[in-house]
């Protein structure tokens, strides 16, 4: 553990400012018209799903969104009746399920995300340096990688 004393008001700006630009970009995003065939949190059950190694328990997908296990299943449900995910039961385990990409769903996941990826280029290029992108992602990927505490 770091012996430094925290600085409790700079961790909290630091915070606020990650938390702004946040929702910043996501209403910038948000009001593109690339979320015509999936909305925003759809998509990111599609590209959590696109960035798996074949299909993926509900809990594993949970674990790439920012949706609740009831919101998840439901969503889930409404991706399987539109055609873009398939529900299969888990070989491993009778009791769980396994859901995957349907032809469908992928194309629709890479349209979006070409576009979408644009969009992310455009707002982050016009901000940030090529060098400010790799320390950001650095930054971020160390915040993501801290192991989870238990309350």
């Amino acid at each position: 553990m770091n012996t430094e004393r925290i600085d409790l008001r700079l961790a909290n700006e630091a915070w606020e400012s990650l938390m702004t630009a946040h929702a910043r970009l996501t209403a910038i995003f948000a009001s593109e018209s690339m979320w015509q065939e999936a909305a925003m949190r759809e998509y990111d059950v599609l590209y959590t799903l696109a960035k798996g190694d074949g299909p993926m328990r509900l809990c594993e997908v949970q674990d790439g969104v920012l949706l609740s296990q009831p919101a998840l299943s439901r969503m889930i449900d409404r991706l399987v009746a539109r055609g873009l995910l398939h529900r299969e039961t888990d070989p491993d385990d009778g009791r769980a399920v396994r859901i995957s990409l349907t032809e469908e769903g992928a194309r629709v996941q890479r349209e979006t995300g070409r576009a979408h990826a644009k969009s992310v280029g455009r707002e982050l290029g016009a901000a940030l340096s090529p060098e400010e992108m790799r320390d950001l992602r650095a930054l971020c990927g160390k915040l993501a990688s801290r192991p989870e505490r238990d309350s």
